[in-house]
């Protein structure tokens, strides 16, 4: 008896290898079908430049640049950008578009809030926060001014970007990069 092999239990169970086997399964299963969701929540990659994003209606269509320039000097135009953020557009005195855009997005809760050509302010309806025309807080309870977004005119098309840079209205970095 003394040569007879030693008898040690495996080191992996039968219901240990199933139980790892239908947990593999399953993660796969579930990434699989993860995946297709994930991809259509991101928003769509436009151009040759990652970050930039053609100016949209609320149909998703492109906006032509002509279309919004046609508008009298100090028209804001509201277009979906980044994201599908409502953003607003400035027509400036000499018939261009402002370079920034202003994010529509209280920075108090997340509310979406109209453009008040008697006041000159946009006011939030939620909350009462109100901001000036360059997207300043005039009034709170908003802290922190409106999120800016880069435009440019290209080939009839209104291309935004994200603003990573120095906040031109504050001198500071913004607080949304």
């Amino acid at each position: 008896m003394a040569d007879s092999l030693p008898l040690n239990p495996p080191s992996m169970s039968r219901r240990q290898l199933l139980n790892f086997l239908t947990g593999a399964v399953v993660a796969t299963t579930a990434g699989v079908a993860a995946y297709p969701a994930v991809k259509f929540f991101a928003p769509p990659k436009e151009g040759g430049d990652s970050d930039r994003i053609i100016a949209k209606d609320k149909l998703g269509n492109p906006i032509p640049a002509e279309q919004i320039l046609a508008y009298p000097p100090g028209t804001r135009a509201l277009v979906a950008g980044l994201a599908g953020e409502p953003t607003y557009l400035t027509v400036q005195e000499d018939g261009s578009l402002h370079p920034w855009a202003l994010v529509d997005i209280c920075t108090h809760l997340g509310c979406t809030f109209p453009w008040n050509d008697t006041d000159h302010q946009f006011q939030c309806p939620c909350h009462g926060s109100r901001y000036d025309a360059q997207g300043q807080v005039v009034r709170g309870p908003a802290n922190r001014p409106l999120k800016l977004a880069h435009v440019a005119v290209e080939d009839n098309g209104i291309w935004l970007s994200p603003w990573t840079e120095t906040d031109p209205r504050t001198g500071k970095k913004p607080w949304w990069a």
